[in-house]
């Protein structure tokens, strides 16, 4: 089960009560405080894991809490801490937190980690108050309560390569055919309900990840169709793959759907139509392809346009190649360097 969206209620571990004690022994009057302090309580802590791919571990426990931290004893023992509890997410996921809505961390890399709820500290034992005028303090502390509050959690795919275009246009066969992924294919529309994600090996030592966002409609950017779903999840690819099915089921016109994706795209995130894109047009083995391919160039000039066949493997190694030589060039780029004021002095 894929799931992308969370809520959770995490708290962190409350802190162990401080002891009162005095020490007794034999032939050792007035012995003094020897009360020890409570171990501190355990955080909850989000770490991204590449592992992980979705947010299906915490769609049936919604109450997550660390360990409290055991009571301090005489002799000066210190109470045991409580471990921290670590919950493994998927890269790319976001921490916000639920009330007031600010983001806490973006776990956008492998590693990344954030304490949500952190536990409470160990409250004093009363040897910890004596001084020279209270030489038998009989104070002591109590365990600070662990934090608690409500945050939510947004997974959006981290992904080099996204493969857009209108439902049933082809996305899911071409990533069957050039990665090991096996993504629901069916000859309907909305085949897909989630992003499917694949390795696609490029070289001997180079691939990348492409991923399959599900079929976009008219009205996406509003949320038709479950646009935002699905808009979210290209906001992290480098490279947008856009498919164009030459012979669409609804009798649609296939410049007219390139178009109106392209429109969907600004209108959700106007930095989406500057990302480098490789226009597709699928299903070559339909005798339509060319045409519509050619069609494309005239009414898009400058624009290379691609023919392909997941079915028969046309041009499959030319498109890998052409994403791949893409991914090599954004990586080559060099980087803005910031510039920072020259101070003037008077």
């Amino acid at each position: 089960m894929f799931v992308d969206r969370a809520t959770i209620h995490v708290r962190g571990g409350d802190g162990g009560h401080g002891c009162m004690s005095f020490r007794r022994e034999f032939k050792v009057p007035k012995g003094g405080p020897n009360g020890g302090d409570g171990g501190d309580g355990g955080s909850i802590i989000l770490r991204a894991e590449r592992n992980v791919d979705s947010l299906a571990v915490l769609s049936g426990q919604k109450h997550w809490r660390a360990g409290n931290g055991m009571p301090g004893k005489g002799s000066t023992w210190t109470g045991k801490c409580a471990d921290n509890f670590t919950i493994l997410l998927p890269i790319g996921t976001l921490v916000r937190d639920a009330e007031r809505g600010h983001l806490l961390k973006d776990l956008a890399e492998h590693g990344d980690s954030v304490v949500v709820a952190a536990g409470g500290r160990g409250g004093r034992g009363n040897a910890r108050f004596a001084t020279s005028v209270d030489r038998a303090p009989r104070t002591y502390e109590l365990g600070f309560p662990g934090e608690s509050r409500m945050i939510t959690l947004e997974l959006k795919v981290i992904a080099d390569v996204g493969l857009i275009g209108k439902p049933n246009a082809g996305k899911s066969t071409l990533l069957s055919r050039l990665s090991r992924a096996h993504p629901e294919i069916a000859d309907y529309p909305f085949t897909t309900k989630y992003p499917n994600l694949g390795m696609v090996q490029s070289g001997f030592e180079d691939s990348f990840v492409m991923a399959d966002i599900p079929g976009l409609i008219e009205g996406a950017h509003a949320g038709a169709g479950l646009g935002h779903e699905f808009l979210k999840h290209v906001e992290r690819t480098k490279v947008l793959v856009h498919l164009i099915e030459p012979d669409p089921m609804d009798g649609s016109d296939p410049v007219t759907n390139y178009r109106q994706i392209r429109e969907e795209l600004r209108l959700y995130d106007a930095s989406l139509i500057e990302r480098p894109e490789i226009v597709v047009v699928s299903k070559a083995e339909l005798p339509t392809s060319e045409d519509i391919a050619d069609l494309l160039r005239r009414d898009l000039p400058g624009l290379p346009v691609m023919c392909i066949s997941a079915v028969t493997g046309r041009n499959l190694p030319e498109l890998v190649r052409k994403i791949d030589n893409e991914l090599k060039r954004l990586k080559d780029q060099p980087k803005p360097v910031l510039s920072l004021p020259v101070p003037v002095s008077v």
